[in-house]
């Protein structure tokens, strides 16, 4: 019922081109509330109506009532745009020793150079400080609970994720085993704050067909998900069968990662897929920028620094605003009926 309320979702996740990770967008100063706005025209401009967006418990522990303003400005100028965003509240992936203040440069010629984990190793090795993501969790869903401007939380992305091709080996060796722990216990805080809107955690790798032949981890992610997500950069063929996968669980499908040009997932093919069975589609990158993942996943194998890339990997539009190819531009606003 809920989901039959829902326009065909279509959205990006979102980082503003100015900054380089999710503290840099969140802290107070380098939160650029004129560049987000600027940024959101275009997107409300393909008929995008929604943002995945990446919190972070440190700017929350730092000030949890300034950090709460900055939200309820960004979700300001989101609805200005009409556009309902996923915040995401934990994240695996990427630098697992976050730091707050002022954030190190992108390192040339690689993708997302400077992302960093929610929370950090330290942290999240340590259960004895959990009360501390209770709090977090449950302070910010508690401040948004009611919040229309809100499409759904995203509760952990991507939890089993080793990092294995760039931060592996700075990774707790039980990381993995933590997280299954700690993952219905998220679960468990952010539904004590009673959100209106759905909860997720987007499975992304192994076998979907059934839930016995899940993972333990996308078991815990489906059984706890209102809404089911999950993430495809795969061909058209194994987006379609990935969709055919998840049907079997009878919940909203919303796919909140895929495009990526050089692995062969592109707006060109997936789109009308997505449109075809009705699952939201939010791709990853909208702007490119200080992230540079315009650049390929490989470059952290082989930065790209005398040379580019063939073809951008993920973003939609230049800093200028300008797209990177019209004729995706075209098929992202027929996707939504957007003139």
């Amino acid at each position: 019922q809920w989901y039959q309320n829902q326009p065909l979702l279509l959205g990006a996740n979102f980082l503003p081109s100015d900054a380089s990770n999710e503290l840099e967008m969140w802290q107070a100063e380098t939160f650029d509330p004129a560049e987000i706005d600027r940024e959101f025209g275009w997107a409300e401009g393909l008929g995008m109506n929604t943002m995945r967006v990446f919190l972070h418990n440190l700017p929350w522990e730092q000030d949890a009532v300034a950090f709460s303003h900055r939200i309820d400005q960004f979700l300001a100028i989101a609805a200005k745009h009409h556009i309902r965003p996923v915040f995401v509240l934990f994240d695996s992936c990427w630098d697992p020793e976050p730091k707050p203040g002022p954030q190190q440069p992108p390192r040339p010629g690689i993708h997302n150079s400077r992302w960093v984990q929610a929370p950090g190793k330290a942290l999240l090795s340590d259960p004895q400080q959990y009360p501390r993501l209770k709090t977090y969790v449950q302070g910010v869903v508690t401040a948004f609970a009611n919040d229309k401007r809100i499409l759904a939380w995203d509760v952990w992305n991507e939890p089993d994720n080793d990092n294995a091709s760039s931060y592996g080996k700075s990774e707790p060796p039980n990381k993995r085993e933590l997280i299954l722990a700690l993952l219905p216990q998220v679960f468990a805080w952010a539904r004590s704050a009673h959100p209106t809107q759905p909860l997720t955690s987007g499975v992304w790798t192994g076998d979907w067909s059934s839930l016995d032949k899940m993972s333990p981890m996308a078991q815990v992610q489906i059984q706890q998900s209102d809404i089911v997500s999950f993430h495809n950069y795969d061909w058209p063929e194994g987006f379609e069968k990935r969709i055919h996968e998840l049907e079997g669980f009878h919940r909203p499908l919303l796919c909140t990662e895929y495009m990526a040009r050089g692995a062969g997932s592109t707006f060109d093919t997936i789109l009308p897929i997505a449109k075809k069975y009705r699952v939201g589609a939010i791709s990853w990158g909208l702007v490119k920028g200080k992230s540079q993942t315009n650049l390929p996943w490989d470059s952290w194998q082989r930065p790209y620094i005398t040379e580019k890339p063939t073809v951008w990997f993920h973003d939609i539009f230049y800093e200028d605003g300008t797209p990177y190819r019209e004729r995706e531009v075209e098929i992202m606003r027929a996707f939504t009926g957007k003139q």
